[in-house]
């Protein structure tokens, strides 16, 4: 993924070092980074030795990185296969990042684009590991219903009938307290060499309805290829048992809230959800 050079790369092109002379293992902080693992908007993620260092742009808000790692550290208690964090802090230069346990390996997504003739075997364990995740709680989490409450009524891309609409749909979903990642795509799943999966990016963590979870997954696959999108929900309400309409319910609501973030090119197929009550 190509990217103007941020602030967060700046700040670490030549050399990581914390804000003290020791990093959180009490090593001298010295270290260069070995490589560049991911470039996303606000925030690059770095190889420093054996961990992984997301180092976030000085703009993006604190709280949300401090969020994210208390969201890794919990879901670390559910036994999930994840990177531990190793701890929270600032480069020199002032930007705040998270340090994690760096796992080698590829991304399901670019297993999936290597192989496509085992696509369906790759989607199952996929959803097999999705499962797992849903089989989990951890009620410290903040909630999911809450947490899309909050978005919709601070959303200015809709109006006051449509708020409503959506807010009375929200409330009248079963409340669940599962473990959910709000984010759970291919390039958020690392296989290592031993065929082990890991489980990447835990800044949207919440507790809530397994199905709410499923249906951001698919907008995730719709945004970049329908036919692994349908793939996708047919395999997860098979091996879930789980009534396709029922995941449905759950689509304006997640387009919704995605909506906020106002990305490039999402903004027509994610206004044209908000109306529908039945999908095909």
């Amino acid at each position: 993924m190509k990217q103007d050079r941020s602030e967060a790369g700046a700040a670490s092109e030549k050399a990581l070092r914390l804000n003290r002379n020791q990093d959180l293992s009490g090593r001298e902080n010295n270290m260069k980074t070995d490589k560049i693992l991911s470039t996303r908007t606000h925030k690059i993620i770095y190889q420093v030795g054996d961990t992984a260092v997301k180092v976030f742009d000085k703009n993006f808000p604190k709280a949300d990185i401090l969020n994210e790692a208390l969201n890794q550290a919990r879901v670390e208690e559910t036994g999930l296969p994840i990177p531990k964090v190793q701890g929270v802090n600032v480069t020199e230069d002032g930007n705040w990042c998270i340090i994690s346990d760096y796992i080698e390996g590829k991304t399901l997504e670019q297993i999936m684009d290597e192989d496509p003739d085992n696509i369906e075997k790759y989607m199952r364990e996929f959803v097999a590991l999705q499962l797992e995740v849903h089989s989990k709680k951890m009620p410290k989490l903040n909630k999911l219903k809450d947490k899309w409450n909050g978005k919709i009524s601070e959303s200015k891309e809709l109006n006051a009938t449509t708020r409503y609409e959506l807010h009375t749909r929200l409330s009248s979903m079963p409340k669940h307290d599962k473990v959910l990642h709000g984010d759970f795509n291919p390039s958020n799943i690392i296989v290592d060499s031993k065929g082990k999966f890991y489980i990447l990016d835990w800044s949207h963590a919440t507790q809530g309805n397994a199905s709410a979870d499923a249906a951001t997954t698919y907008l995730l696959f719709v945004l970049k290829d329908q036919k692994l999108a349908d793939l996708y929900l047919d395999t997860f309400c098979e091996m879930s048992d789980t009534a396709k309409q029922y995941v449905q319910r759950w689509m304006p609501i997640t387009a919704a809230s995605r909506l906020n973030k106002k990305l490039p090119g999402e903004r027509e197929l994610l206004e044209s959800w908000l109306d529908v009550v039945e999908y095909e």
